[in-house]
Order: structure tokens, then C-alpha cells, then sequence
């Protein structure tokens, strides 16, 4: 029998393993985290600095109200349908396919009407597609 008294050994955390996992730890969460701030978005469009507006041959404005209601280079077209507006852009397609669709829309129009308008303008074969907008300075006067 052995009834030597045993040393007791002070129990020894070692820190320097423990620093490491935590350090990981923190740096995934830092690296997974999304820094996405909810905010409401606030647009008034459309705004942007641009030339005067002009009127070539090889354009067409095609305006969208802010009801839906579409007309093209300023003659109304009857019913909102797609067939009756690409109708009227075939019909005032002067330069032929090389005609550039200029799409007026009211900045409270419907994103639908404006994408209804490329659609018709897709099936008349006009491919050249921009969009007007108004200066800031006459946005601010408003």
C-alpha cells in the first residue's frame, strides 16, 4: 500500500488556446454579419440634367399619364391596350426601324404602363428605347 502523501499539482488554465478560438469566433461573426441599414427609400423621379429636349425625324415621345393613358409624338391613343399602342408605333415609325422610342412618362405613372410601352415598341421592332427626363432646375421650381 502506498499512503505516501501525493503532491498536489496547482490545476493550470492555459489562456493562449482559449484567446484563439475567440478570436476566430469573432472573426467570422464580423465576416457573416450583414451591415444592412432598414431605412425607407424616398425617390422623386425622374430627374436629370439633359440637353433641350429636341425633335429629329428618327424619334418618336411616346408619353405615359400619370392615369395610364398613353400618346404618341402628341396624338392620344384610344384604349390602353399593348395591340393599340404598338399599332400607333408602327404607324408613326417614320424612320423605320431605325426610330428612337423617347418614353415620356409621368414620375407617378405606373411601372407597368412604362414597361408596357417597350413591350409595344419590342413588337413594332424598335429596338432604340431611352427615356426623357426634366432638368433638376425645373424640378426644384416646382
Amino acid at each position: 500500500m502506498n499512503f505516501r502523501p501525493r503532491t498536489k499539482e496547482e490545476p493550470e488554465i492555459n489562456l493562449i488556446p482559449f484567446i484563439d478560438v475567440l478570436l476566430v469566433v469573432l472573426i467570422f461573426l464580423m465576416l457573416s454579419t450583414t451591415y444592412s441599414k432598414f431605412t425607407e427609400m424616398q425617390l422623386t423621379l425622374p430627374v436629370a440634367d439633359t440637353d433641350a429636349q429636341r425633335n429629329y425625324p428618327k424619334e418618336m415621345i411616346v408619353s405615359v399619364g400619370a392615369d395610364g393613358a398613353y400618346s404618341v409624338n402628341q396624338t392620344a391613343v384610344s384604349g390602353r391596350s399593348l395591340e393599340n399602342l404598338a399599332t400607333a408605333l408602327t404607324e408613326a415609325a417614320k424612320a423605320g426601324k431605325d426610330t428612337v422610342v423617347i418614353i415620356s412618362a409621368d414620375a407617378s405613372a405606373k411601372h407597368q404602363a412604362v414597361v408596357t410601352v417597350m413591350e409595344a415598341a419590342r413588337r413594332a421592332g424598335l429596338n432604340q428605347i431611352t427615356f426623357a427626363t426634366q432638368s433638376s432646375a425645373q424640378a426644384g421650381g416646382k
